[in-house]
């Protein structure tokens, strides 16, 4: 694409079009800008268009669309074409930051990212000069200017806080450190001057004040790793100006908004985060300022309010108090109970309290209240933090702090006993107190992993939590029953069997709950009780304890789903999957209802999937469905297949990414449960998984070769007689796969299964070209996966065709190829092979070379015969060899940036183990004394001599223990 006004005209119509309601108009203008991605200058049209257009949303929608771009395809991925050519990548970085400094905020913002993408891939080695280029910039005193770069090296340098560290991490920390530390220290003080400078002018404050948020967040991502020594030296500077912007308070930065953390929020937030960093790594060099940062942000608690603007500062100025009072020498400073008494008083309940905006979000916006709640992801909420510091005080002073906090939690139930319907706060705010004193370790699988002795969970469970699930209306006090089944859940390991027993119906009874907070934890409480597991991993809840609940579950689970808010619920769809899983037969006299729900469902959410947590658990529900059914019957597999494959074809046609790799997961479940032959409905559709546009993408290739191998392994011979022409095409998918390093493994895997299953005819004329294609591969990047594969792939070979064969198709290919092959890669490596029956297939081989391939006996091959004896006792009997060249470590490691729909493994569509010599040989050392017993019949004295006078002693030992076993002898 050339730089042309032409150009630039034709992709502002598509852009604009992009942005369309209609999908008839937006979704071709997508698949245009797809298509023409890939051509040159197209990202520099992008740019000259967010630069020159005259139109703001044409700017935007350019800076958004290069974004994504960049996020798409900057990354050079190995064995795949380079998407965007060297000239433009150039181009590109001579130009991104100049325009990023000089574009209005929206567009600096997405330019900034664009940036820290390339940054992340490129910076330092392939873009020296952009910390130089940035830091320029800080003279330019155009804030507008500074804060582009401020922004700029925060999306950069932000990964420093959670990277391994690594030579090559603290190398480029070091490289920013040096050129960056101390022109951001010196306009660190310049921009605290001119706050004083310009205290009474509002809008320089708010930019001045935008910059001391950045140059904040800076300073934490830079030390996070480790006390740089520029901030040693320097941490007078920076702590006295953190300490007072700690204690300042000015009018003209004070919102009215009562939401919105405002500027001088955030920055005191930030400053509450930096010092909690130096309190919890550095508390040695922090100890001089740590008392007058605790009476700072002491005071700060207790002068702020409850509205939600302050929500962040408070909740990082009280997790600052946690991380410093569980830090053994600071606890002097808690230890008197004067103190602990007003810290209970003054700032964990109040923090504990239920406020008008926390009822709003439990009604209105319920998504968010429960990734909040349930998730942990409330991080950021006063309740967390209040919890959190609980759980720090406690550490030390667990007697005084329980004491203090039984009585306020005696006093709010009896506030609450006196007029319920007014005072449920009181009871919702003691039970989050009694959940946090009692729990002192917590993980998602478990729950509560260690309580308060203190606390008695199971009377306070009785007295308080039971008749609020038991009474007779599942929709009054909404916020006290979700307490009561978030209080089961957290503590299901500490309450008594029969009393999670009694609480099952109740729970069973709340998925109908209109409230969608409740019957959320309702399904989520529902679906933790099924997973625990009790003596010899079993359950603990049984299948034969649910039998009188099994109607109830399933329609209560179904009905859930209808509730308004509740379509595409993840909790209620997981807990779908878990209760199939653990009543197993028990729901196949369900099953024509359960089906045609699931159908319909998945049907009406493949229109426009967006939930993919619940996308998964729903295609798990399906698989265990018939995974179920077809073990008692399996006869039923037609019926599933009449079910869902007009919904699979819609799928398939429509082209939805997000479902095809669970479709054709789903079809490899159905097409394994016949036994013989493969219905006319599959081999309509062979042809078409073979077609290159499906194997362009990551996500299908794991699923479709397993798909592929289900055809393999039903119907071989229906292929070679019904579709030999489509033979070359399966080869041809080979061939793509065992080009790439990241996807070899699968080639090999449906290269097995045609080796394996096909008649030998039909892959006769292939052989050899199979064989040149693999030692090109050999030849030109050999790694440790593709020799692990291509070991297991040569014996799997040698067992279906026969030794013989395989030393005259290498001897075809080149003279004495069979020998070089023994020497250079099977002896030397055959023990990195891992996996059951991986091993078992190259012992099988190996002993077919050994014992039935003539010239191994008497041509110049002979003098490998033991040494290959002696690998193949290796494998037997040494520890695999799982070590790996350096700079292999991260070849297998798929990681694409961009929204590439990835390939998720549903657990319960899961493939057998299949052991292609299983029939043939049970126990593969016994296999090899019998082997050796019949070679040394047919040449008498042979065997003998060969191994007394070469073989080493500790092998001939393990050989001798062989023959025993086999009750046989050589000759």
């Amino acid at each position: 694409m050339e730089l042309s006004d032409a150009n630039l005209q034709t992709l502002t119509e598509y852009l604009k079009k992009t942005l369309d309601p209609d999908p008839a108009i937006r979704r071709p203008a997508e698949k245009f800008l797809e298509s023409v991605e890939g051509s040159q200058n197209y990202p520099l049209l992008l740019l000259t268009l967010l630069e020159k257009s005259q139109e703001n949303v044409i700017k935007v929608c350019a800076s958004v669309t290069f974004k994504n771009y960049i996020k798409r395809n900057w990354r050079i991925v190995e064995d795949e074409p380079n998407k965007i050519c060297e000239s433009d990548r150039v181009a590109i970085k001579a130009n991104i930051v100049p325009l990023m400094l000089s574009s209005p905020e929206q567009i600096q913002k997405q330019l900034s990212d664009a940036i820290s993408i390339i940054g992340r891939e490129d910076f330092p080695q392939k873009w020296p000069d952009l910390l130089t280029e940035m830091v320029n910039r800080f003279q330019s005193g155009d804030f507008h200017v500074i804060n582009g770069v401020l922004r700029t090296a925060h999306s950069l340098f932000k990964r420093y806080r959670h990277e391994f560290k690594s030579n090559e991490l603290w190398t480029e920390i070091k490289l920013v450190l040096d050129a960056f530390a101390l022109p951001l220290t010196n306009l660190f003080k310049a921009t605290i001057e001119l706050c004083s400078t310009h205290a009474n002018d509002a809008s320089a404050l708010k930019v001045l004040f935008s910059s001391l948020i950045l140059i904040a967040k800076l300073f934490y991502s830079l030390n996070f790793q480790d006390l740089p020594e520029f901030f040693e030296d320097n941490m007078e500077t920076w702590m006295t100006s953190f300490h007072s912007l700690l204690t300042l308070d000015n009018k003209l930065l004070q919102t009215d908004d009562e939401e919105e953390a405002g500027l001088l929020e955030l920055l005191k937030s930030q400053i509450c985060d930096n010092a909690a960093l130096y309190a919890q790594k550095y508390d040695e060099e922090f100890q001089p300022y740590l008392p007058r940062f605790v009476t700072a942000i002491w005071n700060l608690l207790v002068t702020t309010g409850q509205e939600v603007k302050y929500d962040l500062l408070v909740s990082n100025a009280i997790q600052f108090l946690a991380s410093v009072c569980e830090r053994p020498h600071y606890k002097h400073l808690f230890e008197d109970q004067n103190t602990l008494t007003s810290i209970c008083e003054k700032v964990i309940v109040p923090n504990m309290e239920f406020r008008a905006a926390d009822e709003e979000a439990f009604e209105d916006n319920s998504e968010e209240y429960i990734r909040r709640d349930l998730e942990g992801s409330d991080i950021d909420t006063r309740r967390r933090a209040a919890c959190d510091l609980v759980r720090g005080l406690c550490k030390f002073f667990e007697g005084p702090v329980t004491g203090i906090f039984s009585g306020y939690v005696n006093s709010m139930l009896q506030e609450y006993a006196k007029n319920p319907s007014v005072n449920w706060k009181h009871k919702d705010a003691a039970i989050y107190l009694v959940t946090s004193l009692a729990s002192k370790a917590q993980t998602q699988k478990h729950g509560i992993t260690q309580a308060n002795e203190l606390v008695n969970l199971t009377e306070f469970f009785v007295n308080h939590i039971q008749p609020d699930l038991k009474s007779a209306t599942v929709n009054e006090f909404p916020v006290l029953k979700a307490d009561g089944i978030k209080y089961i859940m957290i503590f299901r390991n500490q309450v008594p069997k029969e009393q999670l027993l009694v609480s099952i119906p109740l729970l069973i009874n709340h998925l109908q709950a209109e409230s969608i907070v409740v019957h959320t934890y309702a399904a989520h409480a529902l679906e933790r009780l099924f997973t625990m597991r009790g003596t010899n991993n079993a359950t603990l809840i049984t299948a034969a304890e649910m039998a009188p609940f099994v109607e109830v579950l399933l329609t209560n689970l179904f009905k859930a789903l209808t509730l308004p808010g509740s379509s595409e619920n993840e909790y209620i769809m997981k807990a779908i999957m878990r209760s199939f899983s653990l009543l197993q037969e028990s729901i196949i006299p369900y099953m024509p209802s359960v089906i045609t729900q699931l159908t319909q469902k998945l049907l009406a959410v493949s229109k426009n999937p967006s939930k993919p947590h619940f996308n998964h658990y729903m295609f798990e529900s399906i698989c265990l469905s018939i995974r179920i059914t077809c073990k008692a019957n399996p006869e039923a597999v037609g019926s599933f297949e009449e079910a869902l494959f007009l919904v699979f074809t819609e799928i398939l046609q429509n082209d939805v990414q997000e479902f095809i790799p669970y479709v054709f997961q789903v079809m490899s479940l159905l097409l394994e449960m016949h036994k013989n032959e493969i219905p006319s409905s599959y081999m309509a559709l062979f042809p078409h998984l073979l077609q290159p546009v499906l194997w362009e993408r990551t996500g299908n290739i794991p699923p479709l070769v397993r798909l592929l191998q289900a055809y393999l392994e039903r119907g071989a011979s229906t292929i070679a007689s019904a579709a030999a022409d489509k033979i070359p095409g399966l080869l041809g998918v080979f061939q793509k796969l065992i080009a790439s390093k990241a996807n070899d493994h699968q080639g090999f895997y449906l290269l097995n299964s045609i080796i394996e299953h096909m008649p030998p005819e039909s892959v006769d004329q292939y052989r050899k070209q199979i064989f040149i294609l693999l030692f090109q591969r050999l030849q030109n990047s050999k790694t440790t996966k593709f020799i692990k594969s291509f070991l297991v792939f040569v014996n799997l070979y040698c067992v279906r065709y026969g030794a013989l064969a395989l030393q005259e198709i290498f001897d075809s290919i080149q003279p004495k190829m069979f020998g070089m092959v023994l020497e250079k890669i099977i002896i030397p490596e055959i023990q990195k092979v891992s996996g059951q029956v991986e091993k078992k297939i190259c012992a099988v081989g190996i002993t077919k070379i050994l014992t039935e391939c003539p010239p191994m006996m008497d041509t110049e091959y002979t003098k490998l015969w033991i040494p290959l004896l002696q690998a193949l006792i290796g494998l037997f009997e040494l520890p695999e060899d799982d070590t790996i060249p350096d700079e292999e470590h991260f070849i297998d490691i798929e990681d694409t940036p961009g929204y590439q729909t990835a390939f998720s493994q549903l657990a319960f569509a899961g493939k057998k183990e299949h052991d292609p010599v299983g029939q043939m040989v049970n126990n593969p050392r016994i296999h090899l004394a019998q082997s050796l017993h019949k070679l040394s019949t047919a040449c008498p004295g042979r065997v003998l001599s060969m191994l007394s006078t070469s073989l080493n002693a500790e092998a001939l030992q393990y050989l001798q223990g062989y023959l025993q076993a086999a009750s046989v002898s050589l000759l």
